[in-house]
């Protein structure tokens, strides 16, 4: 049975959206909405899904309204990690017209972002449905926006890898080069953390995984490896350390690598690069 979706709480989305809605506001408010809406007239709304899609960020687009004005009422017909298609209807929304016209673009640019990281994941998540590894994120992710992302990516059924550099050890090449070598880098790297912190090593060949496995490691980073290679990294880590394949990894090539036995595949773009889901706002007449 699959772990129900989590909510963040409010405290930790609240700061993420008044400051988007006071960058929209600027220093004079709603011009256009000032001018032409008349005070007091109330509206019905509802945010309708234009592509097929996974939805992420209803929280946030609910905050944008409420801190807008607490008299918008925002009724969630599709929670997050929901399958959507064109003409669905994802909430519903009413109350005084200037202020869900205020707070439409705030809302949509959370919501549509947010789901276009849910849907690109769920799209991979599919594409290795038939093997063990687990699709997760990276800390490519926009500056500012790393917990709601990482948060997208649950909704499409991922994982996440680390959520900043302060959570587990990952030693890359750059780290390596200055140590000196693998068996410094490790040293180095178990002497410096407490006995809580898990060390992944980056390797880009089978002689570097081969030091790694002798010094051990909690997990290794098979990085920019082929399906074939990484079969092989696979079978010689055997089971002693967590393996997680890496590098330019699309919905087409997943399938391949995931088919090596790695454990998890890490992929940048999710969070980086995923184009957003187009949902729209429709006023009802």
């Amino acid at each position: 049975m699959e772990q129900p979706l989590s909510p963040l709480p409010r405290i930790m989305l609240e700061p993420l959206v008044r400051a988007a809605l006071l960058e929209d506001l600027g220093r004079a408010g709603d011009l256009t909405t000032d001018a032409i809406v008349p005070v007091g007239l109330k509206a019905k709304t509802a945010l309708v899904a234009r592509q097929q899609g996974v939805v992420a960020g209803l929280d946030l687009a609910r905050l944008a309204f409420e801190l807008i004005d607490p008299q918008i009422s925002v009724r969630i017909e599709r929670r997050d990690g929901a399958d959507v298609a064109p003409g669905d209807v994802i909430a519903t929304i009413a109350g005084p017209a200037a202020g869900i016209l205020t707070a439409e673009r705030t809302a949509l640019n959370f919501l549509c972002h947010l789901s276009g990281v849910a849907s690109a994941t769920a799209s991979i998540v599919a594409a290795v449905r038939d093997y063990k590894a687990t699709i997760v994120c990276t800390r490519k992710t926009t500056p500012g926006l790393r917990s709601v992302e990482k948060y997208a990516v649950r909704a499409g059924g991922g994982g996440n890898h680390r959520f900043g550099l302060d959570d587990a050890v990952l030693i890359k090449d750059n780290h390596v080069a200055i140590a000196g070598g693998v068996a410094e880098a490790l040293r180095r790297a178990r002497a410096g953390v407490g006995h809580l912190v898990k060390i992944e090593l980056e390797v880009d060949t089978l002689d570097q995984l081969g030091e790694a496995l002798e010094q051990g490691v909690d997990a290794v980073l098979l990085d920019n490896m082929s399906p074939e290679t990484l079969a092989k990294a696979v079978a010689l880590v055997a089971g002693r350390a967590v393996t997680e394949a890496s590098g330019r990894i699309t919905p087409a090539s997943a399938p391949p690598v995931a088919a090596s036995g790695v454990d998890l595949i890490s992929i940048g773009w999710l969070t980086h690069s995923a184009a957003v889901l187009d949902i729209g706002l429709d006023f009802k007449s």
